[in-house]
């Protein structure tokens, strides 16, 4: 009989919705502008609104420009840096939930994940997997260009999972950038698709799509014994 796969886990919208974070710094990020602004009201919702049609960067900007509000250089790094230090409220979804609970401290896994380190530590901890998952690598401790899909992070977790000799797999949302690699080193992979995800969910070529989907984490035992067949 094979091994099971050691699963190694992605963090944002594989655990928990992106989303969740992005509206909770967005309330945060409102309640430190009104500090200099107190008249300003509707910032947290029309970030997230912004979000929601697609955009990814100049964020706050837009946000501003649309209330007439105009930002000075420095306020908006003091805002950036309130969204990325923001203590969150946000917490892993049902079935992630569920899975952790199932598994129980039976459960051998890792983490890897991209961002700043401090705002991906604080996701971390919020989320309680600093107390589940005895591996976890923010690749951005590792330093720049070390993000997925470079190799280290993965060559990190392989080091850490060698006395085990078990397969691995990487569930993971983001197919530009999560599985090329993986794929690459032999592990196994699976996209989870979550509804309100912000990133599509179609690959670019064969390279970079993962071997198996799935729609939740409930289905996550069933899909590996069916890989690891």
């Amino acid at each position: 009989m094979r091994a099971s796969p050691l699963v190694v886990f992605d963090l944002d919208d594989t655990l928990f919705l992106e989303r969740d974070f992005a509206r909770s710094g967005y309330a945060a990020v409102e309640t430190r502008l009104r500090e200099r602004h107190p008249t300003v009201s509707g910032f947290a919702d029309l970030c997230l609104a912004l979000l929601d049609a697609g955009s990814r960067a100049r964020i706050f900007d837009e946000a501003a420009a649309r209330i007439g509000l105009s930002l000075a250089p420095d306020e908006l790094a003091e805002l950036v840096e309130t969204y990325r230090s923001h203590r969150p409220a946000i917490a892993l979804a049902p079935d992630a939930r569920r899975y952790f609970h199932k598994h129980g401290t039976a459960l051998l896994a890792a983490l890897v994940t991209d961002g700043p380190a401090r705002t991906q530590e604080a996701k971390i901890k919020a989320l309680g997997l600093d107390r589940i998952l005895p591996c976890i690598v923010c690749t951005g401790h590792l330093g720049p260009g070390f993000g997925k899909p470079h190799a280290r992070p993965f060559a990190i977790v392989e080091d850490w999972a060698s006395p085990f000799r078990r397969p691995l797999v990487y569930v993971a949302d983001n197919p530009a950038k999560d599985f090329v690699t993986p794929n690459a080193r032999g592990w196994l992979t699976v996209q989870i698709e979550r509804v309100g995800k912000i990133h599509p969910s179609h690959a670019i070529d064969r390279d970079h799509a993962a071997r198996a989907t799935i729609g939740s984490l409930d289905d996550l035992d069933a899909c590996l014994a069916g890989l690891a067949a």
